[in-house]
């Protein structure tokens, strides 16, 4: 041991400039790491007596957010599809935030019977919902359709959603104060909403899909704080920021090896699915937002959304073409 110090020793003085060089370099891609990891939530709220309902909850940032909930003593309500990856999330958030009231229900966003049947039972067995986070989605798929005809990521990131949304609106408003937290995406800054093609039957692109229902989001999220002004219900959006999930499982297939190797290689760099998790989170607690609704954020701050999504005739005129499509109006 005494011969390995003399070495170590005798190193770091043949190589002063190098190892200073290699220390300053790590430090700085440390800094830049923590940079890159966003904002974080601050806020140490407690939910004791509340109960969350969180859509895609099995994985990603939706389990992620679902651990801080429950870790604040909240009921949480994981509304996913796949009930099996649902009830082993279960177990883990469970054990991971010492709660035990976590409980698992069906629901495919692709289906508005599903949707329905969610929201019946959440009616018939809850007697309050404090939050409900809308995160699930789906990203650049194929031209898939749901099992209404309506296409996919529209139909699952905005539709689906948006029909949750208003048959739980009379229990949110029961559980005043409270919150609907609509997880959109950067996206949405390059994204218009296709009135006259509202399924991109003319002309499909999965990306042109994708910025469309992500831009419907924060659409609706702004809408919604109109309708709700004055009733104790908030609403907001965010981005949640580039992050290691199987959100992209439809879109890396598409793209060559050599593109997949970069981002393998870039993939330390992106957000781990709990740093994702803080503008959700920051959306569903902080103390401060109490009396805020509509807004957009990003890493755990307001950002100003793209024009598009200030366009409050175009927020009304989605809101009307969406009540139609799910049978509400």
């Amino acid at each position: 041991m005494q011969n390995y110090g003399k070495a170590i020793k005798a190193f770091f003085g043949q190589y002063p400039t190098g190892i200073a060089l290699i220390t300053v370099t790590g430090v700085g891609l440390f800094a830049l790491r923590k940079w890159l990891a966003g904002g974080v939530c601050t806020s140490k709220a407690r939910l004791d007596g509340k109960t969350v309902l969180i859509t895609g909850a099995n994985t990603g940032i939706g389990k992620e957010t679902a651990v801080d909930m429950a870790s604040r003593g909240a009921r949480v309500i994981l509304a996913c599809r796949d009930m099996t990856r649902a009830n082993q999330a279960a177990e883990g958030i469970r054990r991971r935030s010492g709660n035990g009231n976590v409980i698992v229900k069906k629901l495919d966003l692709a289906s508005l019977q599903s949707v329905r049947q969610l929201a019946k039972e959440i009616l018939e067995s809850e007697e309050r919902l404090d939050i409900l986070i809308n995160n699930a989605g789906i990203m650049s798929c194929p031209k898939w359709q749901t099992e209404d005809g309506f296409e996919m990521q529209f139909g699952t990131n905005h539709l689906g959603h948006f029909l949750l949304t208003n048959c739980l609106l009379n229990l949110l408003k029961k559980s005043v104060p409270s919150r609907i937290v609509n997880v959109s995406s950067l996206a949405h800054e390059k994204g218009k909403i296709y009135f006259d093609d509202i399924n991109l039957d003319k002309d499909y692109s999965p990306w042109k899909s994708y910025r469309q229902s992500k831009l419907a989001n924060v659409l609706f999220t702004r809408e919604l704080a109109t309708q709700l002004q004055g009733t104790g219900v908030t609403t907001y959006s965010l981005h949640p920021g580039v992050i290691r999930t199987e959100l992209g499982r439809h879109f890396w297939p598409t793209i060559p090896l050599w593109k997949r190797a970069i981002y393998k290689t870039l993939s330390f760099w992106l957000k781990s699915p709990r740093e994702g998790a803080q503008t959700t989170i920051h959306c569903a607690v902080e103390e401060s937002l109490a009396d805020v609704s509509g807004l957009y954020y990003s890493d755990c701050a307001p950002k100003t959304v793209a024009p598009q999504g200030q366009d409050d005739a175009a927020a009304k005129k989605l809101w009307d073409l969406s009540a139609s499509m799910v049978g509400l109006a």
